[in-house]
């Protein structure tokens, strides 16, 4: 009762605060959208309701232009620029997705534009903000020097900066992914979704309330940048994070002023992931659906494979974006078989004389399992003269296959180190 009369008393606040997006906003940034933002489709999945003990529905973000959900708030923002403003274009600063949907949404308004990302930003993630038409210059290390650079061109251009996630104008047009959710889906029970900085859940968690308050949406943060989900805590905005994860896209040490007021008076929950975590999900997405979704995109359905929270409930997961760099996508895949035992690395000390190794090939082939790889070392420290290291990559078909292979070994008194 107490959480429904906060949020009774919240939309009066956002009623009278012209910083705050409305209900009314975000209808008018979904009247606005035309032929350039698509209704991204709300799938069903009965592979991920099997593993979750729910009914999961998959708002499929990746399928929108520049392969997120960020094209929505810029097309919007941009659109709604006087004449006068779009004589100067506009400016930004991103390391990829924010960077890919200024871009595309100025090239639409026929606009110059001019991204800012850090001298480490994907080269695939600046070859597509280019092909969209930005001028993009590569300045700093991190977003923080990136921005700073894009302030200055705004002040000596007179472009207007477009924000990622703290205008109220971006958050209303993200606001509508939950419009459309609401649309396809309308005895849904509970929506999950990533946050990063916060503009995706502000916007949703405003269209989802107004329309039924008792539907709880659930914010998911990286456990290695857990800005927002620390802020709520503590009531106030605070600075965290920084350790290293995969989730780049949602690796914001400090939540938004506008997102953060928002999110703290309506959102039901935050929670946290790990890196392992998120790689199961991008795993499972890739083989059984052909989903490709990059790490941030992917926290939501990462939380309810591992927690299973909500049985026999109607879910909806928002799969974010999906601009994963491929050298990561490789990883992903070969981290994803080891973390289901369907990849082995072990090492196995053998004496250096002919035959030695066929016995453990016969070993690994009684199992069943396949050999991917094979790396003989002589010469390392740790190997005695007159035996051989012989580290190998083992494709199995699961841990109970995995397992059986590991105790043959141990029957046969075979040296060996699992490496995974």
């Amino acid at each position: 009762m107490k959480k429904y009369i906060d949020e009774l008393k919240y939309y009066k606040k956002l009623a009278t605060s012209p910083m705050n997006p409305t209900y009314d906003e975000i209808l008018k940034a979904n009247s606005l959208r035309g032929n350039e933002i698509k209704k991204t489709p709300l799938i069903y999945s009965s592979t991920f309701s099997n593993l979750t003990n729910s009914e999961i529905y998959l708002k499929a973000e990746f399928r929108q232009k520049t392969g997120s959900f960020k094209i929505r708030g810029a097309y919007y923002k941009i659109k709604l620029l006087s004449e006068e403003e779009k004589k100067y274009g506009v400016v930004a600063a991103s390391a990829g997705n924010h960077a890919q949907g200024v871009a595309l949404a100025s090239s639409l308004e026929n606009i110059s534009c001019t991204i800012v990302m850090p001298k480490n930003a994907s080269p695939a993630k600046v070859a597509a903000t280019r092909g969209y038409g930005a001028n993009v210059i590569l300045e700093g290390i991190n977003y923080d020097e990136s921005y700073s650079k894009a302030k200055e061109i705004a002040k000596e251009t007179g472009a207007t900066i477009i924000q990622a996630f703290d205008d109220p104008q971006i958050i209303a047009a993200q606001g509508v992914i939950g419009l459309e959710i609401l649309e396809d889906l309308p005895d849904v029970d509970e929506i999950y979704l990533p946050i990063g900085g916060g503009g995706l859940a502000a916007g949703t968690v405003i269209a989802i309330k107004e329309k039924n308050p008792n539907i709880k949406v659930i914010g998911v943060q990286s456990k290695s940048f857990p800005s927002m989900y620390e802020s709520v805590k503590q009531n106030v905005r605070t600075l965290t994070g920084g350790d290293r994860t995969i989730a780049d896209g949602i690796s914001v040490k400090m939540p938004g002023e506008i997102t953060f007021e928002i999110i703290k008076n309506l959102i039901d929950e935050i929670v946290l992931v790990d890196d392992e975590e998120i790689t199961k999900a991008m795993f499972l997405l890739m083989e059984r659906m052909k989903f490709v979704v990059e790490p941030a995109g992917a926290v939501g359905l990462a939380y309810l494979i591992s927690k299973k929270p909500s049985p026999g409930k109607k879910v909806v997961v928002v799969l974010a974006g999906g601009n994963v760099d491929m050298y990561l996508l490789g990883q992903i895949v070969d981290k994803g078989l080891v973390a289901m035992s369907r990849l082995l690395k072990l090492s196995v000390l053998l004496p250096d004389r002919p035959g030695a190794f066929k016995e453990i090939v016969d070993i690994i082939t009684l199992a069943n399992a396949n050999i991917v790889e094979v790396v003989h070392d002589r010469l390392s420290s740790d190997v005695n003269a007159g035996s051989a290291s012989v580290t190998m990559n083992l494709e199995t078909q699961g841990k109970e296959q995995a397992e059986s292979l590991i105790k043959s070994l141990e029957t046969k008194n075979v040296q060996f180190k699992l490496l995974t």
